[in-house]
């Protein structure tokens, strides 16, 4: 029994050893990534990954000088996978859920308030209340997508749900009667349908299914992990002089919500 002794040694040792190597393996640049179909939070605009959260994250990261690049990985859910791996080291904006937290450690400053509806199309509208309405008709949600409020649970649980790669397709699908309502930001949506000019033909939906924040976050994979204090400071310092409120501003002059759609909310916070 005592010549299996060192064998077992070993095996103890490499499985306490690998993560301790993992931790440290050095941060020489912050891969920042986000939704490359998300206006005016952050989308891909055929050239780079552009948007409010990308230039904060930026601007944070400039203002502590820690090098980053920002990647283009493709649609959301590849964001995700490459965040769990760390890959990507940063997350530039999405809704904090339990799913995520096993993978990704949240910054505690929010950057915006990020309301979720439910669109229809406008000859198929139906009477909406609250999420049981919901139940019985055929959605769709874009691959990767979480909403937070407990509305993913409620969803999982209760909903027809089917989803797709980017949210184009499944206003496609909702203008063929395949689906009755998809699900996604309400002000990505209403400027995706201005920037097509099919605001005649769908409409969102009151009240919102959430209207959580969204933060920052980044992978627990990564070794940049150890720069979330310090981001967190600058974070905050942003908010505080009113930084983080007025790039999402600038980015909705150009991207702008159509003021004729209907019972427009307050600019997200």
């Amino acid at each position: 029994m005592h010549r299996f002794l060192p064998a077992m040694l070993l095996a103890t040792m490499a499985v306490t050893v690998l993560p301790l190597s993992s931790q440290a393996a050095e941060c020489t640049k912050v891969v920042i990534s986000a939704d490359s179909d998300y206006a005016p939070l952050h989308w891909y605009d055929g050239k780079r990954l552009t948007g409010a959260s990308i230039e904060i994250a930026t601007r944070a990261l400039s203002a502590l000088n820690i090098p980053y690049e920002v990647r283009y990985v493709g649609p959301f859910h590849r964001v995700l996978r490459e965040a769990e791996s760390g890959e990507v080291a940063l997350v530039s904006s999405l809704k904090n859920t339990p799913e995520r937290q096993q993978y990704l450690a949240y910054a505690s400053v929010p950057l915006f308030r990020n309301p979720i509806a439910v669109f229809v199309a406008r000859n198929n509208r139906f009477p909406f209340s609250g999420w049981k309405d919901l139940i019985g008709k055929r959605g769709a949600i874009t691959l990767g997508n979480q909403f937070g409020g407990g509305f993913d649970e409620f969803m999982r649980d209760n909903l027809i749900i089917e989803t797709a790669q980017k949210v184009y397709m499944n206003f496609s699908k909702l203008d063929s009667g395949r689906i009755d309502y998809l699900i996604t930001g309400y002000y990505s949506g209403v400027i995706y349908l201005n920037q097509t000019g099919q605001s005649e033909n769908f409409m969102p939906l009151r009240p919102f299914v959430s209207e959580t924040d969204n933060y920052i976050a980044m992978s627990k994979a990564s070794p940049c992990v150890k720069y979330l204090p310090r981001i967190n400071a600058q974070l905050e310092a942003m908010q505080k002089r009113g930084e983080l409120r007025a790039v999402l501003q600038s980015f909705e002059t150009d991207l702008r919500i159509d003021p004729a759609s209907q019972d427009e909310p307050a600019r997200p916070r």
